[in-house]
């Protein structure tokens, strides 16, 4: 008997001692500078980076051996590792040109062949002959540079123009030739940019044939659009910036589409109606580049039309179109065979974004993907296999997963398996896939798998161990239910100690745009919800019936009301918050940038009876103020809607505001004009309203390095000093 208490003696001492350890050791707190400058120490790790596919059996990834930069192969199978390339062994070669391997803007699809850039000029070395050769050499600035697809010639634009240089002979070619201040070939408009072909464009609107004799390209003529003048106010004088930009119902920039011919330095213009108010874009070729696929989409945006045309005459003839009574967007994604059996798309015509397989006249052979979730992102179509791998949030919108189904669409086939969101890179033939994921929990890992789903090894851990010695609050997702019955899925990070009995401040974090989804499976790189819910703030997401969760059904509700039922949702978030006995609901803040912001300051007025503070930033806060592609596409013109266009505006809500609310933009803002902050600072003060206003000189769309920091520490300062009644003192 003796002998079993002193082993139980024994068994309880070793618990507490261990939960004696555990407790003093999860004892540190996040500093500003470790989560606002990313500072050491670093509690997450940084995953290998450039992972890429370089064939079915291997990827290769890049690491640092002596400080020099190194592309290493290794097999899927039996992670064996080999050096497949040091940059560092042509430092002889190259620093006879003053150039680097590390210099390299591009690189062929072997890896033999690399384009460096040195003082806005090109230059080619071959691994193969060890030799440099310079291809241009007017130092002018050289945009976009892209190489075509066998590799031996490079496109870009050069003062807005398109021409390309042949490797071989080092001969550059001007292709277009009536670039000027609102002329553009190859480059797109601020607009086409900023809301049709990306930011990831990078203003580049062209796009090589397969068999590498044509390009296609956008040629636009802004001078339809009014101009809208950018103060720097630097120097005695200052300057002004003129920037060509649509707002709501202004004309839109006339664009057409050319395919230039590289044999005989010749043009040919699709056909179009070049009367017609429309956006022309995201053109696809065939791998035969005997057709190209474009797309046409009407002023009102709710009628697209896929276009096939004869890159030799520029005569088209209609593929596919769609009509939606509320919005129809861009295909950014076509798969054409290559067998020439037809393409794939994803649309979102019957309420959810679905895959469906088309022949080359627009007949439906079949739909690959149906139900109430979402296809996100195309990864491989195996045309061999007759397989489709895509990522989507089948069975749980919170989540993102890899999936696999054939095409005919049976088979349907989830690969990825671990609760979380996922991002994976599927190889050549899809023997396997790279997945990189993480949970609202669990910072996550890369891991490779076979082609059913089984790990073979874990690549990277995200977690670095000394996370284990800090304290972080507790995170959990659930839902909210409205009182017409939609559930919201919503987000919280409680603080570390926390105590029931106590009240806590509530800070909503929000974008909210049309489409998106701020709560997610997912685990944050970005560590502020654990630094403030640490220093007694609930840290809180929630998403409204208009975000991807919802399909759209939910997403076309939104269509003529921007603003009513983001508001709708968040209210009733905060009508559930206030049931809680934890919650303090004298401090509900909210705060988010750009259509974040634009949320904030609604918040704030239109919804100023539920929330108390809020910091907007960059906020759009009457729509007639915003670009026209964007704006339309949810609104319609202004004098198409003008109660929606008025309900919509913050400013029209401003006598009902009542809370603390801070302001900041920058002042050189190009996206969403510093006009927006002004007309409701001038709407304020006519009203005799207390807010604050930071302003941020020559500061874009957010603010960068260095004043980053600033507006960081006047971030948390506000929280501290509205929330906790104490003023923020940095470590």
């Amino acid at each position: 008997m003796n002998k079993m208490l002193n082993i139980f003696y024994l068994f309880l001492f070793l618990f507490l001692s261990v939960s004696f350890i555990e407790l003093t050791a999860q004892t540190k707190k996040l500093s500003f500078d470790q989560v606002y400058l990313f500072s050491e120490p670093r509690l997450l790790n940084q995953l290998p980076r450039n992972v890429v596919w370089f064939d079915d059996e291997n990827y290769l990834l890049q690491k640092k051996f002596d400080g020099s930069t190194a592309i290493v192969k290794v097999n899927a199978k039996t992670g064996t590792e080999e050096t497949f390339l040091k940059y560092s062994d042509y430092d002889d070669v190259l620093l006879e040109y003053e150039l680097t391997l590390d210099d390299n803007i591009l690189k062929t699809d072997d890896y033999k062949g690399f384009i460096l850039k040195k003082d806005n000029d090109f230059y080619f070395f071959s691994l193969t002959t060890k030799k440099v050769k310079r291809l241009t050499s007017d130092k002018s600035e050289k945009a976009n540079p892209v190489l075509s697809p066998d590799g031996k010639k490079i496109a870009y634009t050069k003062n807005r123009d398109l021409y390309y240089v042949d490797i071989e002979s080092a001969k550059e070619t001007r292709l277009t030739f009536d670039a000027s201040e609102t002329v553009y070939n190859g480059w797109a408009s601020w607009v086409y940019y900023e809301e049709i072909l990306g930011r990831s464009s990078n203003y580049r609107a062209f796009w090589w044939s397969p068999n590498s004799e044509m390009i296609a390209f956008l040629r636009t003529d802004d001078s339809p659009v009014p101009k809208f003048p950018l103060y720097k106010a630097d120097g005695v004088h200052g300057e002004l910036e003129w920037e060509h930009y649509p707002k709501a119902g202004d004309s839109n920039p006339n664009v057409k589409l050319g395919v230039a011919h590289l044999s005989d330095n010749k043009i040919v213009w699709a056909e179009e109606d070049e009367t017609a108010d429309q956006y022309t874009a995201w053109p696809f070729w065939t791998p035969d580049s005997k057709e190209l696929f474009y797309q046409v989409l009407n002023r009102g945006q709710d009628h697209l039309q896929i276009l096939a045309a004869n890159p030799s005459t520029g005569k088209n003839r209609l593929v596919y179109e769609e009509k939606q009574s509320s919005f129809v967007e861009f295909f950014e994604d076509i798969y054409i065979f290559n067998n020439g059996s037809g393409f794939i798309l994803r649309s979102d015509k019957d309420g959810f974004r679905h895959l469906y397989y088309y022949d080359m006249n627009g007949k439906l052979k079949a739909q690959l993907t149906k139900g109430n979730w979402t296809v996100t992102e195309i990864n491989l179509v195996d045309e061999k296999n007759k397989k489709v791998y895509f990522e989507g949030n089948k069975d749980n919108s919170l989540e993102n997963h890899l999936f696999v189904v054939n095409i005919d669409g049976s088979n349907l086939t989830k690969l990825t398996k671990a609760s979380a969101t996922h991002d994976a890179k599927v190889s050549k033939n899809g023997s396997y896939f790279i997945d990189t994921y993480s949970s609202l929990t669990d910072p996550g890992r890369m891991e490779l798998f076979n082609s059913k789903g089984e790990s073979i090894r874990v690549l990277a851990e995200r977690k670095n161990p000394l996370m284990d010695e800090y304290q972080f609050g507790k995170s959990e997702l659930f839902k909210i239910k409205t009182s017409d019955g939609v559930e919201l899925p919503a987000m919280w990070v409680l603080p570390p100690d926390f105590d029931p009995t106590k009240k806590y401040p509530v800070l909503f974090s929000v974008y909210g745009g049309p489409g998106v989804k701020d709560v997610k499976n997912f685990y944050s790189s970005f560590l502020e919800r654990y630094f403030l819910s640490q220093n007694g703030i609930i840290y809180f997401v929630v998403d409204h019936r208009g975000s991807e969760h919802f399909g759209k059904k939910g997403l076309a509700m939104m269509h003529r009301n921007l603003g009513k039922w983001e508001m709708n949702d968040y209210i009733e978030a905060v009508k559930y918050l206030r049931t809680l006995p934890f919650i303090d609901s004298t401090k509900i803040g909210i705060t988010g940038g750009s259509y974040g912001g634009y949320v904030t300051c609604m918040a704030l007025t239109y919804g100023a009876d539920y929330f108390t503070h809020g910091i907007a930033e960059y906020s759009v806060t009457d729509w007639h103020l915003y670009d026209n592609v964007y704006t339309e596409r949810y609104m319609d013109k202004p004098e198409e809607n003008p109660e929606g266009y008025k309900f919509g505006s913050a400013i029209t809500h401003a006598d009902k505001y009542k809370g603390q609310l801070l302001i900041t933009h920058g002042t050189l803002d190009d996206n969403v004009h510093m006009q927006n902050t002004i007309q409701l600072v001038d709407k304020f003060t006519s009203l005799d309203k207390d807010f604050e206003l930071m302003l941020y000189p020559n500061e874009r769309h957010g603010v960068g390095f260095p004043k980053w920091k600033h507006a960081r520490r006047e971030f948390v300062q506000f929280w501290f000093k509205n929330f906790l009644n104490k003023d923020f003192v940095k470590e």
